[in-house]
């Protein structure tokens, strides 16, 4: 899967789990964008406008970490937090000063598809 962050692509270590393989299939015809707010000064979150399985588990976060919320929330960390979440994947070649410059000023959307 490809994801964008305004458009630039980065890469993503994607998870082995129930919830990427749902979410792969998602975007598999076409792909999913999705406006992304600011919340807590260490986190963008935002609606998929569905629900995938989920396997939440008590988590730290750091940034870069891409992980799912109640099931229809993808939230993309440039901060840490700690709570219960499906993960997704993370962000492989972004620092944290890179994340909190691409998450930390503003809103964003994101946009994930397939190659």
């Amino acid at each position: 899967m490809v994801f964008a962050i305004n458009g630039e692509i980065v890469s993503v270590d994607w998870e082995d789990n129930e919830s990427v393989v749902s979410l792969m299939d998602l975007v598999m015809t076409e792909p999913l964008s999705i406006q992304m707010s600011m919340y807590g000064g260490f986190e963008q979150v935002g609606s998929i406008g569905t629900s995938l399985p989920r396997n939440d588990v008590q988590t730290t976060t750091e940034a870069g970490d891409i992980v799912l919320y109640s099931g229809n929330q993808v939230v993309v960390f440039y901060g840490s937090n700690s709570w219960a979440y499906s993960r997704l994947g993370k962000v492989t070649d972004k620092s944290k000063a890179e994340m909190t410059e691409l998450f930390g000023n503003k809103d964003v959307k994101i946009t994930i598809s397939m190659e």
